[in-house]
């Protein structure tokens, strides 16, 4: 038996024929389903029932109009800028199986024709993770500075930010590590790098980017949290973001962390990159 979509129990929600309260519950079971945690799903339906009541609202269209009003509020999209003539750094930040290293790859590809972009392999102890970003360089005629495995990741990050500064500016892209079940560690790390990026980079064009998997729901938001404690984050990528993702965790992360999203990716190739868009989300996310 096929599996029912989230989109598909937020439409049939309204088909059935249940009274107030249990109409709310279930909306707020379909909302966690949807990857917005607990916490947040009650408050979002009782926020809703609270104004459907006031403003006497009953019709299926004008509910969900009303809801996606309140999710606008939770979320919000955010550009990339750098300055063309200046060294600009763009940290690239998540855990290992997020899909960062070619998330990397795509951002460069998207902005290569607007800059001059370095890919900087700063996950220096990750088996693979060099030669993988070299590739991705060699694909896109793009140079990728690298240092000899398990050396120090803020020291590639420098030459390569020496490597635009030589170019009379640019963009510099740095795949970070993700080893996040060595967290300490892990945070010194990025740290370190974050101070070598914001010494590098020309006064306010350092930027620290988020990657996180669209599948993976609460889980994304507790790494949103650990980074951001860490180095603080600018902007998020939602990659792996097809009929598997629900997305709902977006929310949770605008509104918690007040964190706005940047791009969202949607299959494997470089071009499968796009600019976050808040309105079609909520659509999407809503089945609207």
């Amino acid at each position: 038996m096929a599996k029912i979509s989230f989109s598909e129990k937020f439409k049939n929600l309204f088909s059935s024929k249940k009274n107030n309260e249990e109409f709310f519950e279930e909306l707020t079971d379909i909302l966690v389903e949807g990857d917005i945690g607990a916490k947040m799903a009650f408050e979002l339906t009782e926020e809703l029932e609270s104004l459907c009541k006031a403003k006497k609202i009953f019709e299926e269209e004008q509910i969900k109009k009303e809801l996606a009003n309140i999710l606008r509020n939770c979320v919000e999209s955010t550009d990339l800028k750098f300055e063309n003539n200046k060294t600009n750094i763009f940290m690239i930040l998540g855990v290992n199986g997020v899909g960062k290293t070619t998330t990397a790859a795509k951002l460069a590809n998207f902005f290569n024709s607007d800059t001059n972009v370095v890919l900087a392999a700063a996950d220096t102890f990750r088996a693979a993770a060099e030669e993988q970003l070299e590739m991705h360089g060699k694909n896109l005629a793009i140079r990728v500075i690298t240092h000899q495995h398990g050396s120090d990741p803020a020291a590639v990050v420098f030459d390569a930010a020496e490597a635009i500064k030589a170019k009379a500016g640019g963009l510099v892209i740095a795949d970070t590590a993700g080893r996040l079940h060595n967290k300490e560690n892990l945070v010194r790390e990025l740290q370190k790098i974050n101070r070598i990026a914001t010494e590098k980079a020309d006064e306010g064009c350092c930027l620290k980017i988020l990657v996180i998997d669209g599948t993976t729901g609460q889980n994304a938001v507790r790494q949103a949290e650990v980074f951001n404690e860490a180095v603080g984050i600018d902007a998020i990528v939602i990659t792996k973001y097809d009929s598997t993702a629900k997305g709902g965790m977006v929310f949770t992360i605008g509104k918690e962390l007040k964190i706005p999203i940047a791009f969202v990716c949607t299959g494997e190739k470089y071009q499968d990159i796009m600019k976050f868009d808040k309105e079609s989300y909520i659509k999407e996310f809503l089945g609207l």
